[in-house]
């Protein structure tokens, strides 16, 4: 019954990540939108940036809850 439990809590675990998947899409296309844009206007590129940067930290937070409720599954469950 052991290698059931562990076996289950890495299923679990790896569900979890699944949300992975959306914040690195999201990176993905905030980073093109900024690159068209910076290219579109240059003298904006540093209003871009910030903002660029600020929604990558914003979406890599959720990764990161995901990444946490993975580790709670694998080793407090």
């Amino acid at each position: 019954m052991e290698g059931l439990d562990v076996g289950l809590k890495a299923v679990g675990a790896g569900l979890a990540m699944v949300g992975a998947f959306g914040p690195g899409i999201g990176i993905g296309l905030m980073v093109q939108g900024a690159m068209q844009g910076i290219a579109r206007n240059p003298d904006a590129a540093g209003a871009i940036q910030t903002n660029m940067i600020l929604g990558i930290v914003f979406a890599e937070a959720v990764a990161i809850y995901a990444l946490v409720v993975a580790l709670v599954v694998l080793f407090v469950l």
